[in-house]
């Protein structure tokens, strides 16, 4: 069993993980239908793991047991990017910056980090806890941004997702 494959298990047995997971990460595994199926240009299978509130899907991709699997997440308006080698480092990842969308937009780390704290005062007490109950290593937000930037960087082309009929296009990089 894989580091990844451990704790999707641990988060799925125990319901305080799971549902400190929800907010302020995003990260839901009781939301694992998908808006839409998609498929990658590889045919690399993707299973649906978890989603957010606002329609996105967190997907491993590849076959469970072939070593590390990277995580797509592919929102409800057409966009996707990797956001980890791996569950382990990508959960470690939404739990540090669950602004993490933010830095689409081209938005500055430091600010989205400010404005999200400023609105959760006792968020780096609730990060540094859940990462411990977790398992994960702490990590600042610049170099938790770095890692997510350079996951975002290996998406295209292998893990840009389409909508298996021919009439779709391939989504869109939510970070390029």
């Amino acid at each position: 069993m894989t580091a990844s494959d451990d704790l999707l298990r641990r988060i799925a047995q125990d319901p305080s993980l799971a549902a400190a997971l929800v907010w302020p990460a995003e990260f839901d595994i009781a939301r694992r239908d998908p808006v839409e199926d998609v498929v990658l240009p590889t045919g690399m299978p993707l299973e649906p793991i978890a989603g957010c509130g606002a329609g996105g899907t967190y997907f491993l991709c590849g076959e469970a047991g072939s070593g590390p699997r990277p995580v797509l997440y592919a929102d409800s308006e057409g966009q996707a990017t990797l956001i980890g080698a791996d569950l382990v480092e990508a959960v470690t990842l939404l739990v540090v910056l669950p602004f993490w969308q933010d830095l689409a937009g081209g938005g500055s780390i430091d600010e989205a980090g400010a404005e999200f704290r400023a609105e959760e005062p006792d968020f780096a007490t609730e990060r540094d806890q859940l990462l411990d109950a977790l398992g994960l290593p702490r990590t600042t937000e610049a170099d938790a941004a770095t890692r997510l930037l350079a996951a975002a960087a290996r998406t295209a082309p292998d893990y840009i997702p389409r909508v298996p009929d021919d009439e779709h296009l391939p989504y869109g990089l939510l970070l390029a």
